[in-house]
């Protein structure tokens, strides 16, 4: 059995330190009077103001700057504006006539359709009369009797004839006997007549000629014969000239 010495344990023993004070300096005091602290101030105020006015003022100078530049750009580009203005103006002045020229066109255009609004080229026509008559023919005379720019179609002789926009009336000979219904029926298959009638079929003998069947006839003329050469090609595009044509006429 073994037994245990127990040691005495030593105390540690600690020593307090003692508080070191640490002297940085020595103590100062302001013995100035309240009256040049303020001085002191007032002076680092009025710096700070002048500072700011200048600041201010160069402000204001490169505003005025500034002004001044787009001022004189304004004023370059209104005298380049008024110089292209008087260019133009007499630019204009060369075509002063330009207007009542075309106003007289367009006058001169207008007469035209009007004059021409009756127009038929009649030779197809009369080739397709001497088509249908009899074998062996001939057309002697027509009378082409229908409206004009001014005037009205005249009324039909015949009341079972349609009103038309004329007549044509022809006088041919044949050296047979003419079918007269055939004919009738012939003449009003051409395109652009209607109503044919034979008037009269007489026995005639002239010195050279012989003997032959005078044929008298007439056909009601259609609308549709018009030939429409004179007509604009664009209505619309007409009636905008004819407007702008008038207007400038009252303009002068």
């Amino acid at each position: 059995m073994t037994s245990l010495l127990d040691r005495p344990t030593k105390s540690k023993s600690t020593k307090a330190k003692a508080p070191q004070s640490i002297i940085t300096g020595l103590p100062q005091v302001n013995l100035l009077p309240p009256e040049v602290r303020a001085a002191r101030g007032l002076q680092s105020i009025k710096r700070w103001l002048v500072i700011a006015l200048l600041a201010v003022l160069v402000l204001c100078a490169l505003v005025w700057l500034l002004a001044q530049t787009i001022a004189a750009n304004a004023q370059s580009d209104l005298e380049t504006a008024q110089a292209e203005t008087a260019r133009l103006t007499q630019e204009q002045a060369k075509y002063a006539e330009v207007p009542r020229v075309q106003a007289q066109l367009a006058q001169a255009e207008r007469a035209r359709q009007i004059a021409g609004s009756t127009d038929v080229v009649w030779k197809p026509y009369i080739d397709a009369i001497t088509a249908v008559l009899p074998e062996g023919a001939s057309i002697d005379s027509f009378i082409v009797a229908g409206a004009t720019p001014m005037e009205g179609a005249a009324a039909p002789a015949n009341l079972l004839q349609a009103p038309s926009i004329g007549n044509l009336t022809f006088a041919a000979r044949s050296v047979t006997v003419p079918d007269v219904a055939a004919l009738m029926d012939a003449l009003d298959s051409i395109p652009g007549f209607a109503d044919s009638f034979v008037t009269a079929v007489t026995i005639t003998e002239t010195e050279g000629f012989g003997v032959y069947y005078k044929i008298d006839g007439s056909v009601q003329i259609q609308p549709s014969v018009l030939s429409g050469r004179f007509e604009p090609a664009d209505p619309a595009a007409d009636a905008a000239a004819d407007a702008d044509a008038d207007a400038k006429d009252e303009g002068e």
